[in-house]
């Protein structure tokens, strides 16, 4: 009967917290998913869906750890390990984030957003070189958003590539002219950019959680 009456509680909270979340109503849905935790203590989709309301909160700290019991919880969980590598981005730990989409990827080798975040924390370290296998991989799986692209020509004219950022602004003309215009008003193409763009400015809103939440 306990049993049976703390099911019941569990998908009427979740039924709620879904609800709540249609609404804009976060901070009661967020608590809707700590009673859930309550009653279910390493629950796949509880945890993850704290995990994404405390991100869109800001509270990447807390995402974070909500995050670390999950994967501890559910090791081969790559959307997991990639919501991490996320939020510790945005918590400014990057190294940690690298092992996060790293551990993604060894799980999941298509996470397209992985990729793309791995490259973003490398580009951060400085690690040009690096960055230039995973926005590759991006770029591959994902042709036609412009995101990885961006960085690609961003990074090749840090390595002093132009002819090679070159190509890919004269590649994104062909879909995505607005933002082939952008780089080249932000980039002197003899080699070094007049204002190096730091990952986590615009083109990085291509990165964002996965999401068990309202679901």
């Amino acid at each position: 009967m306990k049993v049976a009456l703390n099911s019941l509680n569990y998908h009427l909270l979740r039924l709620q917290a879904v609800a709540l979340l249609a609404v804009g109503n976060r901070a009661r849905a967020l608590a809707g998913f700590e009673q859930m935790l309550q009653l279910r203590p390493l629950d796949r989709y509880a945890l993850a869906s704290r995990a994404h309301v405390l991100a869109t909160l800001k509270n990447f700290d807390e995402a974070a750890a909500s995050l670390h019991q999950l994967t501890r919880a559910w090791p081969q969980d790559a959307s997991a390990w990639f919501n991490l590598g996320y939020v510790l981005q945005h918590a400014g730990r990057h190294e940690s984030a690298e092992t996060a989409f790293r551990s993604a990827l060894a799980l999941d080798d298509r996470l397209d957003r992985a990729w793309y975040g791995l490259a973003l924390v490398l580009i951060h370290q400085r690690q040009f070189h690096a960055a230039v296998q995973p926005l590759e991989r991006n770029t591959a799986l994902q042709p036609l958003s412009p995101h990885g692209w961006y960085r690609l020509a961003q990074v090749r004219l840090e390595l002093g590539q132009p002819e090679e950022a070159r190509k890919i602004m004269d590649h994104l003309r062909q879909f995505e002219p607005r933002v082939a215009a952008q780089l080249e008003a932000e980039y002197v193409l003899q080699g070094r950019p007049q204002q190096p763009a730091r990952a986590g400015q615009a083109h990085d809103a291509a990165i964002n959680m996965t999401s068990d939440a309202a679901h």
